[in-house]
């Protein structure tokens, strides 16, 4: 392995492969982008050409069999993730896969498995949690300034539903919002209250002209300590991504919590009896973020701030989220 850089392969040509996570570890410190597979030859080079990426494969297996790269980033439909994560840790490659990592926490623990078998580094593809400001966040709500938390409110939505070929309306490829977008703010209330939930209560629209897919989904998540999540999140309604903290004595509003644009719109307010604050944050690159936090992993063996373990337990609240909103049942974890 380089002593310097990461060398990333990226297995698929997906839109957030292109608009995002290849830009990033392109601008991050610890990696950079050696090469791109598709199974079409002519898509690789495409998108290598556009990108400044030095090599392009016309198949997934090719680019697993080149010694030189070192990790490999898998932004392939959710039914893929299993399957090409495990082939790349059998070949000896780190793994960055996109989120939700699995379809369901079973596949995800033997992801999880399969990687500490071969001695490889897997993180899952959650961004927003590398930018500071979600230690900001917790920073102020563990210093006690808005008292006891009382509640978290989630949303992640927009409105896609005409392109009905798209994959996300696929029901055996993983498709959904709670899949897609939902898996945010369940995230995101683990992560700020540093638990897991204990039960899961969720009503969805499954859209008869989207293979019968969840397109809109509101669920109640138990924490222990009388505190829950309250979330939607949906691929047919207005655009969204937002997320609220309300304590006993003030309240935390983040109105881009998950989508980030690198100005002012990335602040988020601090409300404490009556009184309204915005905090700056800075204007950083939250993909280029990840990519080095798992570099550093990778090259010095810094330990992951999100383990797998994480990513296995995440799935554990998606499965118990679908499942209650297909049965009409709370679900306990």
């Amino acid at each position: 392995m380089s002593s310097k850089k990461v060398r990333w392969g990226v297995i698929g040509c997906a839109g957030i492969a292109k608009r995002a996570v290849i830009p990033g570890i392109q601008q991050s410190e610890t990696g950079e982008v050696a090469a791109i597979a598709s199974r079409e030859l002519s898509n690789a080079r495409e998108t290598a050409d556009k990108l400044g990426i030095p090599t392009a494969y016309g198949s997934y297996e090719a680019l697993l069999e080149d010694d030189s790269i070192d990790a490999v980033y898998i932004p392939l439909p959710n039914h893929l993730h299993k399957e090409w994560t495990i082939r790349a840790a059998e070949a000896g490659k780190h793994v960055l896969c996109e989120k939700p990592i699995a379809l369901n926490a079973e596949e995800a623990q033997e992801m999880a498995d399969a990687c500490a078998k071969a001695g490889v580094v897997l993180a899952e593809a959650f961004m927003y949690r590398y930018h500071p400001r979600y230690a900001m966040i917790r920073d102020i709500i563990q210093s006690g300034e808005i008292g006891a938390i009382r509640g978290i409110h989630g949303t992640f939505t927009f409105n896609n539903a005409k392109a009905t070929n798209n994959v996300r309306y696929k029901q055996a490829w993983g498709g959904g919002s709670v899949y897609d977008v939902g898996c945010y703010p369940l995230s995101a209330a683990r992560l700020l209250l540093e638990r897991e939930p204990e039960a899961v209560t969720a009503h969805a629209f499954f859209s008869p002209e989207h293979d019968h897919v969840d397109m809109m989904t509101s669920g109640l998540v138990e924490f222990s300590d009388h505190v829950a999540l309250t979330f939607d999140c949906g691929m047919w309604a207005a655009g969204r991504n937002t997320l609220e903290v309300v304590g006993t004595d003030g309240m935390i509003e983040v109105p881009s919590a998950f989508v980030t644009r690198g100005d002012a719109k990335d602040h988020f307010f601090v409300t404490v009896k009556g009184e309204r604050r915005e905090v700056e944050v800075p204007y950083v690159n939250q993909y280029a973020l990840q990519a080095d936090a798992i570099g550093r992993s990778i090259l010095h063996g810094e330990p992951l701030a999100f383990a797998p373990s994480d990513a296995v337990a995440n799935m554990k609240v998606i499965d118990a989220t679908l499942q209650s909103a297909r049965e009409r049942i709370r679900v306990t974890l």
